[in-house]
Protein backbone atom coordinates (compact mmCIF):
# COMPACT_ATOMS: atom_id res chain seq x y z
CA UNK A 1 0.00 0.00 0.00
CA UNK A 2 1.00 3.27 -0.83
CA UNK A 3 -0.05 6.44 1.30
CA UNK A 4 0.56 10.06 0.80
CA UNK A 5 0.02 12.00 3.33
CA UNK A 6 -0.75 15.53 3.98
CA UNK A 7 -0.27 17.85 6.93
CA UNK A 8 2.48 15.40 8.21
CA UNK A 9 3.73 18.43 10.59
CA UNK A 10 0.64 19.14 12.36
CA UNK A 11 -0.86 17.20 15.73
CA UNK A 12 -2.46 14.15 13.98
CA UNK A 13 0.09 14.56 10.94
CA UNK A 14 2.66 13.91 13.21
CA UNK A 15 1.08 10.95 15.15
CA UNK A 16 0.00 9.52 11.17
CA UNK A 17 3.73 9.26 10.22
CA UNK A 18 4.01 6.72 12.98
CA UNK A 19 0.68 4.64 12.73
CA UNK A 20 0.47 4.66 9.33
CA UNK A 21 4.03 3.39 8.72
CA UNK A 22 3.18 -0.19 9.59
CA UNK A 23 0.80 -0.40 5.85
CA UNK A 24 3.40 0.28 3.77
CA UNK A 25 5.36 3.35 2.17
CA UNK A 26 4.04 6.88 3.42
CA UNK A 27 5.10 9.84 1.43
CA UNK A 28 4.63 12.69 4.22
CA UNK A 29 4.07 15.71 3.28
CA UNK A 30 3.57 19.53 4.64
CA UNK A 31 3.12 22.88 3.05
CA UNK A 32 6.91 23.50 2.88
CA UNK A 33 8.10 20.40 1.11
CA UNK A 34 10.66 21.07 -1.51
CA UNK A 35 10.03 18.18 -4.40
CA UNK A 36 6.30 17.85 -3.79
CA UNK A 37 3.58 19.56 -3.68
CA UNK A 38 1.88 19.73 -0.32
CA UNK A 39 0.39 23.19 -0.10
CA UNK A 40 -3.69 23.16 0.28
CA UNK A 41 -3.81 26.24 -1.16
CA UNK A 42 -1.99 25.53 -4.48
CA UNK A 43 -4.94 22.65 -5.84
CA UNK A 44 -3.48 22.64 -9.55
CA UNK A 45 -0.09 21.38 -7.24
CA UNK A 46 -1.71 19.22 -5.27
CA UNK A 47 -3.34 17.46 -8.49
CA UNK A 48 0.10 17.35 -10.01
CA UNK A 49 1.45 15.43 -6.34
CA UNK A 50 -1.17 12.85 -7.02
CA UNK A 51 -0.67 12.35 -9.91
CA UNK A 52 3.11 11.65 -9.44
CA UNK A 53 2.88 9.82 -6.27
CA UNK A 54 0.06 7.77 -7.71
CA UNK A 55 -1.02 6.49 -4.23
CA UNK A 56 -3.52 3.61 -3.25
CA UNK A 57 -4.86 6.15 -0.04
CA UNK A 58 -4.43 9.84 0.64
CA UNK A 59 -4.90 10.91 4.35
CA UNK A 60 -5.24 14.86 4.42
CA UNK A 61 -4.26 15.93 8.13
CA UNK A 62 -4.05 19.50 7.09
CA UNK A 63 -6.59 22.07 7.67
CA UNK A 64 -6.89 26.31 8.85
CA UNK A 65 -7.84 25.45 12.33
CA UNK A 66 -7.40 28.89 13.78
CA UNK A 67 -11.07 29.53 15.28
CA UNK A 68 -11.07 33.22 15.47
CA UNK A 69 -9.03 34.21 12.73
CA UNK A 70 -10.92 32.44 10.48
CA UNK A 71 -13.51 35.10 10.97
CA UNK A 72 -11.80 37.95 10.00
CA UNK A 73 -9.94 35.73 6.64
CA UNK A 74 -12.78 33.52 5.14
CA UNK A 75 -10.95 33.51 1.69
CA UNK A 76 -7.98 31.62 2.93
CA UNK A 77 -9.87 29.92 4.91
CA UNK A 78 -12.00 28.02 2.44
CA UNK A 79 -9.08 27.59 0.27
CA UNK A 80 -7.66 25.35 2.50
CA UNK A 81 -10.41 23.33 4.43
CA UNK A 82 -13.02 23.12 1.16
CA UNK A 83 -11.32 23.97 -2.43
CA UNK A 84 -8.37 21.70 -1.85
CA UNK A 85 -11.06 19.33 -0.71
CA UNK A 86 -12.37 19.26 -3.96
CA UNK A 87 -9.41 18.95 -5.86
CA UNK A 88 -8.54 15.94 -3.47
CA UNK A 89 -11.68 14.51 -4.05
CA UNK A 90 -11.18 14.70 -7.95
CA UNK A 91 -8.04 13.31 -8.33
CA UNK A 92 -8.36 10.33 -5.99
CA UNK A 93 -11.73 9.49 -7.71
CA UNK A 94 -9.76 9.80 -11.28
CA UNK A 95 -7.68 7.10 -10.15
CA UNK A 96 -9.26 5.03 -7.69
CA UNK A 97 -7.89 5.74 -4.18
CA UNK A 98 -9.12 6.35 -0.94
CA UNK A 99 -9.44 9.40 0.51
CA UNK A 100 -9.12 9.60 4.31
CA UNK A 101 -10.09 13.29 5.53
CA UNK A 102 -10.33 14.78 9.27
CA UNK A 103 -13.62 16.85 9.70
CA UNK A 104 -14.95 18.45 13.66
CA UNK A 105 -17.83 19.24 15.83
CA UNK A 106 -17.74 22.97 14.59
CA UNK A 107 -20.29 21.52 11.73
CA UNK A 108 -22.77 21.25 14.29
CA UNK A 109 -24.81 24.07 16.12
CA UNK A 110 -23.94 23.19 19.28
CA UNK A 111 -27.57 23.00 20.58
CA UNK A 112 -29.27 20.29 22.96
CA UNK A 113 -27.21 17.53 25.34
CA UNK A 114 -27.85 14.20 22.88
CA UNK A 115 -24.08 13.19 21.62
CA UNK A 116 -24.45 14.17 18.00
CA UNK A 117 -24.61 11.50 15.22
CA UNK A 118 -23.61 11.32 12.00
CA UNK A 119 -26.93 11.69 10.29
CA UNK A 120 -27.75 14.89 12.24
CA UNK A 121 -28.19 18.39 10.53
CA UNK A 122 -25.56 20.37 10.38
CA UNK A 123 -25.37 23.74 11.18
CA UNK A 124 -21.78 25.62 11.75
CA UNK A 125 -21.77 28.25 13.80
CA UNK A 126 -18.84 30.37 12.49
CA UNK A 127 -16.82 30.29 9.39
CA UNK A 128 -13.75 27.85 10.80
CA UNK A 129 -17.17 24.98 10.71
CA UNK A 130 -18.49 26.73 7.47
CA UNK A 131 -15.90 25.97 5.79
CA UNK A 132 -14.98 22.59 7.24
CA UNK A 133 -18.49 21.41 6.19
CA UNK A 134 -18.22 22.73 2.30
CA UNK A 135 -15.01 20.52 2.63
CA UNK A 136 -16.95 17.76 3.53
CA UNK A 137 -20.13 17.80 1.36
CA UNK A 138 -17.04 18.25 -1.47
CA UNK A 139 -15.48 15.00 -0.53
CA UNK A 140 -19.18 13.30 -0.64
CA UNK A 141 -20.23 14.39 -3.50
CA UNK A 142 -17.44 13.57 -5.87
CA UNK A 143 -15.61 10.71 -4.39
CA UNK A 144 -16.59 7.06 -3.98
CA UNK A 145 -13.89 5.91 -1.76
CA UNK A 146 -13.54 8.23 1.31
CA UNK A 147 -13.69 7.83 4.94
CA UNK A 148 -14.81 11.58 6.66
CA UNK A 149 -13.21 11.59 10.64
CA UNK A 150 -14.80 13.97 12.52
CA UNK A 151 -13.73 14.69 15.74
CA UNK A 152 -13.24 17.16 18.59
CA UNK A 153 -10.54 18.83 20.67
CA UNK A 154 -7.60 17.24 19.81
CA UNK A 155 -4.46 17.46 21.91
CA UNK A 156 -0.79 16.05 21.72
CA UNK A 157 2.72 16.65 22.67
CA UNK A 158 2.87 18.53 19.82
CA UNK A 159 1.79 21.63 18.67
CA UNK A 160 -0.38 24.70 20.15
CA UNK A 161 -3.42 22.99 22.14
CA UNK A 162 -5.55 23.09 25.15
CA UNK A 163 -3.05 20.75 27.66
CA UNK A 164 -0.03 22.58 26.99
CA UNK A 165 -1.62 26.55 27.69
CA UNK A 166 -3.28 25.14 30.96
CA UNK A 167 0.38 23.62 31.83
CA UNK A 168 1.58 26.95 30.75
CA UNK A 169 -0.66 28.96 32.82
CA UNK A 170 -0.39 27.17 35.81
CA UNK A 171 2.99 27.92 36.20
CA UNK A 172 3.26 30.95 35.91
CA UNK A 173 0.02 32.51 37.05
CA UNK A 174 -1.98 32.53 40.52
CA UNK A 175 -5.18 31.40 39.60
CA UNK A 176 -7.27 30.99 36.08
CA UNK A 177 -10.87 30.90 35.00
CA UNK A 178 -12.34 28.33 32.35
CA UNK A 179 -15.55 27.74 30.81
CA UNK A 180 -18.00 24.89 32.43
CA UNK A 181 -20.68 25.09 30.32
CA UNK A 182 -19.00 23.80 26.55
CA UNK A 183 -18.95 19.63 26.56
CA UNK A 184 -17.05 17.14 24.78
CA UNK A 185 -14.65 14.60 24.38
CA UNK A 186 -10.97 15.84 24.82
CA UNK A 187 -8.80 13.30 22.06
CA UNK A 188 -5.73 12.68 21.89
CA UNK A 189 -4.07 12.87 18.45
CA UNK A 190 -2.59 9.46 18.65
CA UNK A 191 -6.09 7.83 19.11
CA UNK A 192 -6.54 9.21 15.91
CA UNK A 193 -3.84 7.99 14.19
CA UNK A 194 -3.96 4.51 15.43
CA UNK A 195 -7.84 4.49 14.13
CA UNK A 196 -6.94 5.94 11.15
CA UNK A 197 -4.56 3.08 10.35
CA UNK A 198 -6.68 0.33 11.92
CA UNK A 199 -9.92 1.70 9.39
CA UNK A 200 -7.33 1.39 6.45
CA UNK A 201 -6.49 -1.96 7.60
CA UNK A 202 -9.79 -3.17 7.22
CA UNK A 203 -10.82 -1.27 4.29
CA UNK A 204 -7.43 -3.26 2.45
CA UNK A 205 -9.61 -6.84 3.73
CA UNK A 206 -13.09 -5.92 3.04
CA UNK A 207 -14.66 -7.79 0.32
CA UNK A 208 -16.89 -4.35 -0.62
CA UNK A 209 -14.84 -2.08 1.16
CA UNK A 210 -16.82 1.22 -1.25
CA UNK A 211 -19.46 0.30 1.09
CA UNK A 212 -18.09 1.35 4.01
CA UNK A 213 -17.44 5.02 2.63
CA UNK A 214 -19.20 7.94 4.60
CA UNK A 215 -18.84 10.38 7.97
CA UNK A 216 -17.51 8.77 11.27
CA UNK A 217 -17.12 10.09 14.29
CA UNK A 218 -13.90 9.48 16.24
CA UNK A 219 -13.55 10.65 19.87
CA UNK A 220 -11.67 9.64 23.10
CA UNK A 221 -15.21 7.97 25.40
CA UNK A 222 -16.81 10.24 27.93
CA UNK A 223 -17.01 13.38 27.90
CA UNK A 224 -16.39 16.30 30.04
CA UNK A 225 -16.16 20.43 30.46
CA UNK A 226 -13.45 22.98 29.62
CA UNK A 227 -13.05 23.40 33.17
CA UNK A 228 -12.80 19.61 34.45
CA UNK A 229 -10.53 19.00 31.71
CA UNK A 230 -8.45 22.22 33.36
CA UNK A 231 -8.47 20.56 36.15
CA UNK A 232 -7.79 17.20 35.43
CA UNK A 233 -4.46 18.25 33.33
CA UNK A 234 -3.44 20.44 36.22
CA UNK A 235 -4.01 17.17 38.86
CA UNK A 236 -1.82 15.77 36.73
CA UNK A 237 0.70 17.92 35.97
CA UNK A 238 1.33 17.93 39.85
CA UNK A 239 1.42 14.04 39.95
CA UNK A 240 4.33 14.37 37.56
CA UNK A 241 6.29 16.90 39.54
CA UNK A 242 5.48 20.22 37.61
CA UNK A 243 6.41 22.98 39.50
CA UNK A 244 2.48 24.46 39.36
CA UNK A 245 1.31 27.58 40.69
CA UNK A 246 -2.60 27.20 40.33
CA UNK A 247 -3.84 24.07 42.03
CA UNK A 248 -7.40 22.08 41.25
CA UNK A 249 -9.00 24.50 43.69
CA UNK A 250 -7.73 27.69 41.97
CA UNK A 251 -9.70 27.23 38.85
CA UNK A 252 -12.64 29.24 38.54
CA UNK A 253 -15.44 27.86 36.97
CA UNK A 254 -17.12 30.58 34.46
CA UNK A 255 -19.81 30.61 31.48
CA UNK A 256 -19.63 30.70 27.67
CA UNK A 257 -20.93 34.42 27.95
CA UNK A 258 -18.09 35.41 30.41
CA UNK A 259 -15.76 34.40 28.16
CA UNK A 260 -14.35 36.71 25.41
CA UNK A 261 -13.57 35.37 21.74
CA UNK A 262 -14.29 36.10 18.25
CA UNK A 263 -15.75 33.25 17.38
CA UNK A 264 -18.96 31.22 18.83
CA UNK A 265 -18.00 27.65 19.58
CA UNK A 266 -20.33 25.09 20.24
CA UNK A 267 -21.62 24.63 23.71
CA UNK A 268 -22.24 20.34 22.82
CA UNK A 269 -19.36 19.25 20.83
CA UNK A 270 -20.04 15.30 22.04
CA UNK A 271 -20.01 13.18 19.17
CA UNK A 272 -21.60 9.53 19.30
CA UNK A 273 -18.92 6.89 17.91
CA UNK A 274 -21.15 4.32 17.60
CA UNK A 275 -21.07 3.80 14.14
CA UNK A 276 -17.23 3.70 13.89
CA UNK A 277 -16.76 1.31 16.17
CA UNK A 278 -19.54 -1.36 15.26
CA UNK A 279 -18.28 -0.63 11.82
CA UNK A 280 -14.58 -1.14 12.22
CA UNK A 281 -14.80 -3.65 15.55
CA UNK A 282 -13.04 -0.81 17.87
CA UNK A 283 -13.53 0.48 21.09
CA UNK A 284 -11.87 3.61 22.21
CA UNK A 285 -10.15 4.85 25.16
CA UNK A 286 -11.05 6.89 27.99
CA UNK A 287 -9.86 10.48 27.32
CA UNK A 288 -8.45 10.59 30.53
CA UNK A 289 -5.96 8.13 29.39
CA UNK A 290 -4.27 9.85 26.35
CA UNK A 291 -3.89 13.28 29.09
CA UNK A 292 -2.48 10.80 31.38
CA UNK A 293 -0.34 10.22 28.57
CA UNK A 294 0.63 13.43 26.95
CA UNK A 295 0.79 15.12 30.61
CA UNK A 296 3.97 12.36 31.31
CA UNK A 297 5.30 13.27 28.30
CA UNK A 298 5.78 16.98 28.41
CA UNK A 299 7.21 16.45 32.37
CA UNK A 300 9.49 14.27 31.13
CA UNK A 301 11.05 17.56 28.49
CA UNK A 302 13.00 19.46 31.05
CA UNK A 303 12.78 22.74 29.34
CA UNK A 304 8.63 22.76 28.45
CA UNK A 305 7.34 25.19 30.50
CA UNK A 306 9.93 27.62 29.63
CA UNK A 307 8.78 27.55 25.96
Amino acid sequence: MRLLLLGADGQIGWQLRRSLAVLGEVVALTPDSKNLCGDLRRPDGLAQTLQAVRPDVVVNAAAYTAVDRAETEPEAVFAINAIACEALARETQKMGAWLVHYSTDYVYDGSGERPWVETDLTAPLGVYGKSKLAGDEAIASLSSKYLILRTSWVYDSRGQNFVKSILKAAASRESLSVVADQWGSPTHAALIADITAHTLLKLSCHPAAENLSGVYHLAASGFTHWHAYACFVIEQGLACGLPLRVTPDKVQAISSAEYTAYARRPANSRLDTARLRETFGLSLAPWQDGVRAVVAELAGQSRFLNH
